[in-house]
């Protein structure tokens, strides 16, 4: 299997730490010897990995252009979750289901934005049909800033079936939907749930939301008519952090 490049300190740094079994090869960009640079070369060591000092060139191919602040790694892929995994986890938590399920949501940017605010509230897992959405490559791992090494992402073949059987474990799915009557503020996000985030202009699908037990959505005052789905899935589930700490 082709490996995949994550570069930036943080990823490159959660890489090492978290999964060190993954890494391929290590390169850096030669001459820089900052605190932060030091911190990781000393954890490659520790881990017993090699370090290849190169010049910027080098590694602007490999990261094709993008900021890897003069640190690339080439890890192997990391692999998605099944369905068996997201029963396994649900039966061993011993507190309230705190799910975000993705639907439709296709850009691996929005996929590791959504990864990492999902790993800040405390959620379980992240759930997502096979088909038409976004692959765990590199740029979502770079995005996700470290998120993607720890918050497990699911991929399930049918995800109406998925939201089905959760609700048949008790777990409540919250949808969002922009004409829904009820804010997000005003529902009760509190006991075991999964909230529900559509692509962006199309929503989610109409069987996902035939699903759902509630619709909200959040109050836009301007003029922009909706947000991006990352800083929507934000705003809804530190409201449901909020309330689940109150």
């Amino acid at each position: 299997m082709r490996p995949e490049y994550i570069f930036g300190i943080h990823a490159a740094t959660t890489a090492l730490q978290r999964d060190s079994k993954r890494v391929k090869g290590v390169w850096v960009l030669k001459g820089r010897l900052d605190g932060r640079m030091q911190a990781l070369l000393e954890l490659a060591a520790e881990k017993q990995l090699s370090v290849a000092r190169v010049s910027r060139k080098e590694l602007d191919d490999m990261a094709e252009n993008g900021v890897h602040q003069g640190v690339v790694v080439a890890c192997e892929p990391i692999q998605a979750k099944n369905e068996q995994f997201l029963d396994a986890l649900l039966e061993k938590l011993e507190q309230p289901a705190f799910l975000l399920v993705l639907d439709g949501v296709t850009d691996p940017h929005n996929l590791g934005a959504c990864l990492r605010t999902a790993d800040a509230a405390g959620v379980h897992a992240v759930i997502a049909p096979k088909d038409k959405s976004a692959p765990l490559n590199a740029t979502a791992s770079k995005v996700a800033c470290g998120a993607a090494e720890v918050m497990p992402y699911v991929l399930v073949t049918n995800l109406a079936r998925t939201l089905k059987e959760l609700q048949q474990k008790g777990i409540w799915i919250t949808g969002t939907a922009g004409e829904a009557d009820t804010l997000v503020y005003d529902a009760d996000l509190k006991g075991p749930m999964a909230l529900v985030m559509g692509a962006e202009g199309q929503g989610m699908r109409r069987l996902t939301r035939e699903h759902c037990d509630f619709l909200v959505k959040i109050d836009m005052a301007g003029e922009v008519s909706s947000l991006n789905v990352s800083v929507a899935t934000g705003v809804c589930l530190f409201e449901a952090v909020r309330q689940r700490k109150a």
